[in-house]
């Protein structure tokens, strides 16, 4: 085996999760994972250059903790946080490659009971894999994390352009999680009243009140929503 092909994959994934991370609600975790793979390949290529390349197996097993370390905090962030869906997918393909390349380089040494078990194991991760890429980037949808990320922009008085807080929270309804679209809807009616865009506010208001009206949303969201404009208010009066 040659490095030159998990350089490629290094390299190709690390690009890849720094462009996805902009259409993730908090593109920090995705976008530092990926700067942090494309520094250890760029150190990795180095290696290649002097006297004594790096050895395929160092290479292998490096590959292997970075790619378990973005697994674990991927499905955390996928299934509890629910902050972001692309770390746990991508780190699972450079686990299942440095996983599956490690012992595909042991089998000649490997007994026969040894031999199925370790394709019962990559049959196992390759199932694995493979759910993390249909839970993650086919029907990975995060309403609940569009929501606080808008709350977020709103709060920090960025309301227009990319993860402003009207683009996140147009983004925040979902169908499977309806009782989420409210929060959205009024989100945007408040913020569009609030910037003297009255179609749109009117727009929202009539989608909120077929959401069922301010009743459908809780009285903690409304506060917040109101206590961030207000804030808004008064730095613009200020200045």
């Amino acid at each position: 085996m040659e490095n030159w092909w998990f350089l490629l994959l290094e390299f190709a994934i690390g690009l890849t999760l720094i462009f996805m991370s902009s259409r993730q609600p908090f593109p920090g975790p995705s976008k530092r994972y990926g700067i942090v793979l494309l520094t250890l390949a760029s150190l990795l290529l180095i290696g290649e250059t002097g006297p004594r390349p790096t050895d395929v197996d160092v290479h292998l097993y490096v590959l292997l903790a970075y790619g378990s370390l973005g697994l674990v905090k991927g499905v955390h962030n996928m299934m509890v946080t629910r902050d972001e869906v692309i770390v746990a997918p991508f780190a699972g393909v450079l686990f299942s490659v440095s996983a599956t390349a490690i012992m595909a380089d042991q089998w000649d040494s490997l007994t026969v009971f040894e031999e199925y078990a370790a394709f019962a194991t990559i049959v196992l991760i390759g199932g694995c894999q493979t759910w993390l890429v249909f839970r993650g980037l086919l029907i990975g949808r995060l309403p609940l994390a569009w929501s606080k990320a808008g709350l977020v922009a709103l709060q920090r008085g960025q309301i227009s352009g990319p993860h402003g807080a009207l683009e996140c929270f147009e983004k925040s309804w979902d169908l499977e999680e309806e009782h989420l679209n409210p929060m959205a809807w009024l989100a945007l009616h408040r913020i569009n009243s609030f910037i003297g865009n009255k179609s749109q506010s009117e727009h929202w208001s009539k989608r909120l009140a077929e959401s069922g009206g301010e009743e459908a949303v809780a009285e903690e969201w409304i506060e917040a929503i109101e206590s961030s404009l207000a804030n808004l208010r008064s730095l613009g009066e200020e200045e």
